[in-house]
């Protein structure tokens, strides 16, 4: 049994990061798997639903702010990643990770650079990890509602940047991470 596994939400400034495995259904062939990145948000919906229909197994869990700011991105990544594998109701033949880091897992790994695009297993991870971090920034849109996390999700963009400076930081930003940091330290020079 392959496992694919892989994160969503490395870069964002705000919000958790996702992971998620996949073990898909040798039986079943799911059409139109790719890296998230590379698919509408309306084929990642529709291909996120087929998956969980039809995979084997699958699973997904995330490390929250406060982990990332405490033990960096990569690390909190890696977690999230341990999380989704340990979480699935049996252990893999081999777990094939994108990327070339790999969590600390008590079974077969292996990395694969650009995974995503290449292991059907990882491409579905990757479009489970991304709709449901897409999912709970939504979510977090309607506590924040004047950053736009239901538009960027969190990245960077110029309109997150500019509430940045309007707003402050709020409890979902990552303190670590050099925009927001930057911020809070001139607005404690202030």
């Amino acid at each position: 049994m392959i496992c694919g596994v892989d994160e969503a939400g490395r870069g964002p400034l705000a919000g958790p990061v996702y992971a998620a495995c996949v073990v898909l259904n040798q039986t079943f062939t799911i059409d139109g798997l790719a890296d998230s990145k590379k698919l509408s948000e309306r084929k990642r919906n529709a291909l996120a639903v087929t998956i969980k229909k039809q995979a084997k197994a699958w699973s997904i869990s995330y490390a929250s702010v406060q982990e990332i700011d405490r033990m960096n991105i990569l690390q909190a990544s890696l977690l999230a990643m341990k999380r989704a594998v340990e979480n699935l109701p049996f252990v893999p033949d081999i777990v094939l990770v994108d990327g070339n880091q790999s969590p600390h897992l008590h079974c077969p790994m292996r990395t694969i650079v650009r995974g995503d695009s290449l292991i059907p297993e990882i491409s579905a991870a990757s479009i489970l990890a991304k709709t449901a971090r897409d999912a709970e920034m939504q979510r977090l849109h309607r506590h924040f509602p004047g950053y736009g996390f239901d538009k960027h999700k969190g990245y960077p963009t110029k309109a997150h940047l500019a509430a940045l400076q309007r707003y402050g930081a709020c409890a979902i930003h990552r303190q670590s991470f050099a925009p927001v940091r930057t911020l809070q330290f001139k607005q404690n020079q202030d």
